[in-house]
């Protein structure tokens, strides 16, 4: 199987910044045609405005998509654009830490909402899109979706119990996926990743020297991965 994905159309969701950028700009540098999705309009302009006027292979789209009719917006975009879909990556995730015995603590609710049901909107309705554009093809793959979950799903952390939960939600939602889809010729995948050296992990690792050596002890390699890694291990 290639991992050419030259001349497809993909969407990346949290492509504003980290690792949902890094993925974005790769595919677009391997010859994608990308859709930079994110509800940070500001950053998504400063990051990527420029770019998206001057290439016919880079949009942006801004919005939030835990809203409904924000994922229909985002897919009519993308076709209008570039007229069908083939890959779908949910790197739109969202990090932070759980008060296991706070009964007011709503983070759980909120990364499940983010990380995990989000994902599985967009994904049903790629999915629908993908199996419409390849009627009347009989072979070869129609699309591939990718999702980004977290070592966390696997390993206990007292304050991720959110994250962990999440998760391991999108592993399961992943796995399901990708037996119902297969049929329809749809890969479905999940990368997960433990630290990886993004904006946000540098600012916590600037207030907190003793992080660093932490995640460093805990890594064979002993050093922190770079946003570009997983990238490459999403193109694959």
């Amino acid at each position: 199987m290639s991992n050419s994905i030259a001349g497809k159309t993909a969407i990346v969701t949290g492509a504003a910044h980290g690792v949902g950028l890094a993925i974005a700009r790769h595919f677009a540098d391997s010859g994608a045609n990308v859709m930079f999705a994110d509800r940070n309009e500001e950053v998504l302009e400063r990051e990527i405005g420029k770019a998206a006027g001057e290439s016919d292979a880079v949009r942006m789209f801004s919005g939030d998509l835990r809203q409904k009719l924000t994922i229909t917006n985002l897919l009519s975009a993308t076709v209008d654009a570039f007229d069908g879909i083939d890959i779908l990556v949910n790197a739109s995730r969202q990090v932070m830490s759980t008060d296991p015995l706070d009964p007011e603590d709503t983070s759980v609710d909120q990364l499940l909402d983010q990380n995990m049901t989000t994902a599985l909107r967009l994904s049903r309705a790629a999915a629908r899109r993908m199996i419409r554009q390849a009627e009347g093809r009989e072979d070869g793959p129609v699309g591939a979706i990718v999702n980004l979950s977290s070592v966390s799903a696997f390993r206990a952390h007292p304050s991720l119990l959110g994250m962990s939960i999440a998760a391991a939600a999108c592993d399961q939602m992943t796995r399901s996926l990708a037996v119902a889809l297969a049929p329809e010729r749809i890969r479905v995948n999940a990368v997960a990743f433990g630290s990886v050296m993004s904006a946000s992990l540098k600012g916590a690792l600037r207030e907190n020297e003793d992080a660093r050596e932490a995640i460093l002890a805990a890594t064979p390699m002993g050093r922190i991965a770079g946003p570009g890694e997983v990238a490459q291990a999403v193109q694959y």
